[in-house]
């Protein structure tokens, strides 16, 4: 039903000036700058190894564009959903609706490039958030072949980010979140771990190679109906030294490497600027 993690989406004021940060951190090339006609937003995306980013912004007046806008008041830049890719609309559908989530039907979308004039057409299947804890949270079947989304090209010879390792999700209720990931989407869950030291138990929900990271206070417990949060993004690189380097270089404010939880692995984190989604890069 769900086969991957097909993109994160974040909410951006400033479409050009989010998208030229966006190239300068990840090292590559936007693969898209692209309007939705229906929906009154505007977009950059990029395609990495294993998912796609997508920044959007508010464009023409839509009823997107108007809920856009008003997050963007209400809440500022940051992660807004994420998206699951399926091969079949219609049974992703049926069969999210057999396991009680009300699914709605397949609704067809359009982008149109503003520089090629190529376009793509997809079928979404969009969740309530009554049922997805506060989350935008949808399947994506691609209608048109996967070449019509170009790779993002680098534009550094050294530390640019090859991929997306995990979304981080914050939540008060973790077994409402192994309900809604496990037994309703169907997403393998990896690891189910509490960190005493930490404070935190943490669930690794993996699909098509990335992880969905739900994390739950152990000491801090709000009403069971807080809608859930998105947090952050962790990505790959094969050299965190290499990469941070090169950050430093290009102005961003960004911490020292240091071990990984996982042990084997190098972290660094991007402080700025990131247009509100913490951001870590991660190498083995």
């Amino acid at each position: 039903m769900l086969t991957s993690f097909d993109h994160a989406l974040i909410a951006v004021r400033d479409l050009e000036a989010a998208a030229a940060d966006y190239e300068r951190m990840l090292g590559r090339r936007r693969s898209w700058r692209g309007v939705h006609p229906d929906l009154g937003t505007e977009n950059a995306l990029f395609k990495l190894d294993n998912t796609y980013l997508e920044l959007l912004a508010p464009g023409a007046s839509g009823p997107v564009a108007e809920l856009l806008t008003r997050r963007l008041e209400e809440q500022g830049e940051g992660l807004v959903g994420m998206a699951f890719g399926t091969d079949d609309a219609e049974l992703c559908a049926g069969t999210l609706r057999e396991r009680g989530l009300a699914a709605a039907d397949p609704r067809a979308g359009e982008g149109r490039d503003l520089e090629s004039g190529a376009v793509r057409h997809w079928r979404n299947v969009m969740l309530p958030t009554e049922e997805t804890r506060g989350l935008t949270l949808f399947a994506i079947e691609h209608v048109s072949p996967p070449e019509a989304l170009p790779y993002a090209a680098a534009e550094v010879e050294v530390g640019a980010v090859d991929g997306l390792d995990h979304i981080v999700i914050n939540t008060v209720d973790a077994e409402a979140a192994i309900a809604l990931y496990g037994d309703k989407l169907g997403i393998r869950l990896a690891l189910d771990r509490r960190f005493e030291a930490r404070g935190m138990r943490l669930l690794f929900f993996r699909i098509g190679g990335i992880t969905v990271e739900v994390a739950a206070s152990l000491e801090e417990r709000g009403p069971a109906e807080t809608p859930d949060r998105f947090f952050g993004l962790a990505y790959r690189v094969a050299d965190a030294h290499l990469a941070r380097e090169r950050l430093a270089a290009a102005g961003f404010e960004i911490g020292r490497v240091r071990d990984g939880h996982k042990p084997g692995t190098l972290v660094c984190t991007i402080r700025e600027p990131t247009h509100g989604v913490p951001t870590l890069l991660i190498s083995s």
